[in-house]
Parts: structure tokens; C-alpha cells; sequence
């Protein structure tokens, strides 16, 4: 090893005028293949409001289109669909997964309960990571406790600068709802781990000191005090380095032409938000290039990604999908006018689940994996269905295995009889046609290495989803 490189690869994280921007590991800083590999990672990409499920669920493309409830309906399984390990099928919603079959699985059959007491949708993110057992939780109405991340990131995120990094995709200052609607991680029960909106500050906490103005070329600055290491450096490490620092500028570029638009649309005079008018892909694949720099150089192994709010009627511009700003949850209540829009909005959210997975998969570790064979990247809602506000035979895809782990290219169906279990628990019926959603979070934790028998409602490992 080159007497430049024997210092912790932390010194080089040192800009001029005190920049500072975290880099990837670097071959040449040392790292033995033979004694080290990468880190585990751990992230969720949560959607609210369901999906409908005719787009989105194999052998559901001729069912009924559901009628609004005000409360919980139960879904029927499907008898033409077979219990087990089947062939991955691409349905309309999941077309965008296209050419990384290999590298998903699809889960069908996990329900979750519903606590009563409060609005359908009001557990459907608090409690999505949670997934506590029906008044288990005795200091709220809701079933809510340390959530999934933040126990998988004592674990994983030891000697990271952040344990866990929690982002929204929620850009609305008006508070329509609370914080239960707007949040999927949480330090314990009523206790929120905060979300980062603004892609700014994100970039400005994680990678630009003190703020994007300031450092608008920080990257110039840390290569300029790079070049005396350049000729050190092997040609794979060149290469890895200049893709890393095109990748941060290409965020700078997109922020910048957010920048622009908000000043444009501040002075339109339009009544609603303006992050409502917003082009919401460019602004969730910002958040999420984000995301997945932070994962792939180490500022963090655990994140959460919530795409948006539940019920949260203050519309927002989908860009090439609608002529105006839509309400997601709106549009849910009445499939039957609505049906199409919704599918454009259902495709439109695993798009940008699919940018995501295709940028891990194309980023390279050290040992010639990828960061998404590093990383357990989950999809999911906590509803089935957003005209029936269903907890049972939710939306789940897991891309990535781990490390080898999990299973990938497969749809995993646990669903079973729903007469299997007639249990009734005050005004609602406590429905489950397949297996808890804590299943699959106990089978993902024991996966990333942690040593438990259970978790919140688990009634065990997901064997099928065991490599």
C-alpha cells in the first residue's frame, strides 16, 4: 500500500476551505476483498392509498372495479391463483419492472390488523413498519411502535454518521393532516423520526456543508485537492470516481433547475402550494438519487422512502399524466370514474420504484457486487385497496436479496382460505386470508443479520422467501 493511502479512507473526506464530501470506498484506500464486504443495506419505498389491484396483482385484470366503503371490506382470494413459489408475472402496474425479473419478487397475501378507534387511513403508514398486534400499545390509540428501521439500524448502521435517514417525498407546508397520515418511521410510539422534504437541506446535510449556494462547486474543490492522489489510484478507482462525482453534479444541476421553477411559480399567483405544481417524478428521483448516494458511500445502510401522504387532499401535478394537480386519495374513492387515472398513478409510482433499483443495480462495489445485491429494497402500501380501505392481501415487492439471502425473481403467494379465520373483534371483523405483514419484516430482519424470534405480530419466517 502506498504510504498516501495509509490513513483511514475518513481523511480523505477533507475538501478545500473545509468542503467536505463523503466518497465511495476506493479499492486503492486499501480495502482487503479477501477479509471485507460491503455493507448490508436496508431501505423501504412506501406508497400510500393502495393500488388498484385489477393493474397491479396477477389474475385480478377482470375483477370488479370496488365500490368506495367508508370502512374496512374484505377481499376474497383468489381460487385461481396457487399457494406457494410461482413464476414472476408482469402485470401493467409492475411493467416497469421489466428487464429486473430476475432481481424482485412479488409477495402476495400479507395482511396486517386494524385496530379500532381511529380513521382507516391513519394506521396505514404509522403502522406500516410497526406492526404492532391490536391494542398491544397501551400509551395510543394506535398500534405503533419502534419501527422496523430503527431496530434493523442498530445493527446495521453502528459505525455510520447516521443511524437512519428518513425521506419524503411530501413537498405541502399546509398541515392537512397529522403526523400519523405523513410518516412511516418512528423512534417508539408517538415519537416520529423526522422526514427530510426540502432536496436542498437534504444535500446540504449530507454532502454540502453548509449549503448547496455556498458549495455549488464543492466538487471542483474536493477534485482539485485529489489530483496529488490520482496517479495513485487504480483505473477501476478512476473510473468509480468520476461516475460518483458526475452523479453529484447531476443532482446539483437538478436542484438548481427546481430552484428556478419554484421562483417562476412563486410569482404566477397561483392559490395552491407551490410544491403542488412541482413535476412530481423529476422531484422523487431527486429524492431518491439522493437516497441511494447516501446508502452507497456509507453515510447510512438504513433508509425509508415515502413516496407521499395518506389522505391528504391537496393535489399535486403529475407531469405527463394530467393536464392539472390531482388528489391521489380523491381519485380512490370512486375507481369507477376514475379507474384509468389511477392505473396512470399506480405505473407512475413503480416507475420511479424502478429508477431506483435500476441506479443501485448499476452501482459497483468493491468486490464486483452491486449496491442492490447488497441491499434489501422494499415496495409497499398499507392498504390493499384504496376504495376499501382493505389491511389484508397487501402490495409488496422486495428487489434485492441481501447478499444472497432472500430469493429474487419469484412471486411468492401465502394467501389462504379466508374462512380459515372467522375471528371478530368488536364492530370490524380482524381479517387475515394469508400471513402477517411482521412475517415478512422478521424474515427481512433475521436476513440483514439480526439475532430474534419475532417481530410485533410475526407467526415466523417467510421460509419460501429463504434462499
Amino acid at each position: 500500500m502506498k504510504g498516501h493511502f495509509k490513513s483511514d479512507r475518513r481523511n480523505f473526506l477533507r475538501g478545500i476551505g473545509g468542503a467536505a464530501l463523503a466518497l465511495p470506498w476506493l479499492e486503492s484506500f486499501g480495502v482487503n476483498r479477501d477479509k471485507t464486504k460491503p455493507n448490508l443495506r436496508a431501505a423501504w419505498f412506501y406508497v400510500p392509498i393502495g393500488v388498484v389491484r385489477r393493474g397491479f396483482f396477477p389474475h385480478e385484470g377482470d375483477a370488479d372495479i370496488p365500490k368506495f366503503t367508508g370502512s374496512r371490506t374484505e377481499v376474497k382470494k383468489d381460487s385461481n391463483t396457487s399457494i406457494g413459489i410461482q413464476p414472476l408475472e408482469l402485470t401493467p402496474t409492475l411493467g416497469p419492472l421489466r428487464g429486473f425479473e430476475d432481481k424482485v419478487t412479488l409477495i402476495t397475501g400479507l395482511d396486517r390488523t386494524f385496530q379500532e378507534g381511529t380513521d382507516v387511513h391513519a394506521q396505514c403508514a404509522s403502522c406500516f413498519l410497526t406492526s404492532a398486534a391490536p391494542y398491544s400499545v397501551k400509551q395510543s390509540p394506535y398500534p405503533q411502535s419502534r419501527t422496523l428501521d430503527h431496530i434493523v439500524a442498530a445493527h446495521l448502521s453502528k459505525n455510520t454518521p447516521f443511524r437512519t435517514l428518513e425521506f419524503s417525498c411530501n413537498s405541502h407546508k399546509d398541515n392537512k393532516e397529522s403526523i400519523q397520515f405523513d410518516n412511516i418511521s418512528w423512534f417508539d410510539t408517538e415519537h416520529v423520526a423526522p422526514s427530510m422534504r426540502d432536496p436542498r437541506r437534504v444535500y446540504s446535510r449530507l454532502f454540502g456543508g453548509e449549503g448547496l449556494r455556498t458549495y455549488q462547486n464543492i466538487t471542483d474543490l474536493v477534485l482539485e485537492d485529489a489530483k496529488s492522489m490520482q496517479r495513485d489510484l487504480g483505473y477501476s478507482d478512476k473510473n468509480k470516481f468520476s461516475e460518483y462525482f458526475e452523479s453529484i453534479r447531476s443532482i446539483e444541476v437538478q436542484m438548481e433547475r427546481l430552484e428556478k421553477m419554484k421562483e417562476r411559480i412563486s410569482l404566477s399567483g397561483i392559490e395552491e402550494p407551490a410544491d403542488a405544481h412541482m413535476p412530481r417524478g423529476e422531484y422523487i428521483r431527486l429524492m431518491g438519487d439522493l437516497m441511494v448516494t447516501a446508502l452507497h458511500v456509507g453515510l447510512t445502510n438504513v433508509a425509508t422512502f415515502m413516496v407521499g401522504p395518506e389522505r391528504w387532499d391537496t393535489p399535486y401535478m403529475y407531469e405527463s399524466l394530467f393536464g392539472k394537480p390531482r388528489s391521489h386519495h380523491q381519485m380512490s374513492h370512486n375507481q369507477g370514474k376514475f379507474i384509468n387515472d389511477l392505473l396512470k398513478v399506480d405505473h407512475f409510482h413503480m416507475e420511479q420504484y424502478a429508477y431506483l433499483i435500476n441506479k443501485m443495480d448499476s452501482i459497483e462495489e468493491y468486490d464486483g457486487t452491486s449496491l442492490l445485491d447488497n441491499t434489501i429494497f422494499t415496495y409497499g402500501s398499507g392498504l390493499g385497496d384504496g376504495a376499501t380501505h382493505q389491511y389484508s392481501s397487501l402490495p409488496i415487492i422486495v428487489a434485492g436479496s441481501g447478499r444472497g439471502k432472500l430469493i429474487t425473481g419469484k412471486h411468492i403467494n401465502l394467501s389462504k382460505d379466508s374462512g380459515s379465520v372467522p375471528k371478530k373483534s368488536g364492530k370490524y371483523p380482524q381479517l387475515y386470508h394469508g400471513l402477517p405483514l411482521a412475517n415478512l419484516w422478521l424474515t427481512q430482519a433475521k436476513a440483514l443479520g439480526l439475532e430474534i424470534n419475532s417481530f410485533a405480530d410475526s407467526s415466523g419466517e417467510i421460509s419460501q422467501l429463504i434462499a
